[in-house]
């Protein structure tokens, strides 16, 4: 072998591996748009292999089942979701009102990434949430813990309403979300992405601020 046979094979070895790294994403976007679309319990694997690209065997190198799949897709988002309000609560340049704001936009975002995405968060993840025992929601518990901490600093800082139960405005945004980006996900003519996200700003910030602080 000449040494420009062995440059074109390691060109084509670095290629070859960049496919195959990226399949496991392409496993994962194909997954939420067919669970989106058929629902969980009525989605196949063998239609998730047809839109990734992939053989169905490729599937079950990276994941065991559906229920493995679709773990995965939260673990992502919730991941991801928890690193950045982490990073975001250690500044200390921020005010604990930008801290929330930001902390919305977070979750707007993420949830708000495409339709399908949308769709899934409001119609599968309280079921794993149930079960309690799948691995993305210590992702979701630890962002969820961070979440409340801003709004229990705010009402020690006299910046937030001393009145609001934590846990109960926890369940109470969680739930506009889930509700409001699924309205969203099915009519967004009816429900744009700007005005939902300028109203839930609005309307939870309104409730959490202390009005008669000095």
């Amino acid at each position: 072998m000449n040494t420009d046979s062995i440059f074109v094979f390691k060109i084509n070895s670095k290629v070859m591996r960049k496919k195959e790294g990226n399949k496991e994403e392409d496993i994962l976007k194909a997954a939420t748009e067919v669970f989106a679309q058929s629902g969980f319990y009525d989605a196949k694997i063998s239609k998730i292999a047809e839109m990734a690209n992939v053989s169905i065997g490729s599937i079950y190198v990276y994941y065991k089942n559906k229920n493995d799949i679709l773990n995965k897709i939260f673990e992502k988002i919730w991941g991801s979701l928890y690193n950045n309000l982490d990073s975001l609560f250690k500044r200390s340049d921020l005010s604990m009102v930008e801290k929330y704001d930001s902390m919305i936009d977070m979750i707007f975002d993420s949830f708000t990434e495409n339709s399908a995405t949308a769709i899934v968060i409001a119609n599968e993840q309280q079921r794993l949430l149930l079960r309690n025992k799948d691995s993305f929601t210590e992702y979701y518990d630890k962002f969820v813990g961070l979440g409340e901490e801003i709004v229990r600093e705010g009402i020690k800082k006299k910046v937030f309403n001393p009145n609001i139960d934590v846990n109960i405005f926890r369940h109470f945004l969680l739930g506009a979300f889930r509700d409001l980006i699924t309205s969203w996900a099915i009519v967004p003519e009816e429900f744009p992405l700007n005005l939902v996200r300028r109203n839930i700003k609005f309307l939870s910030k309104y409730g959490l601020l202390n009005h008669n602080q000095e």
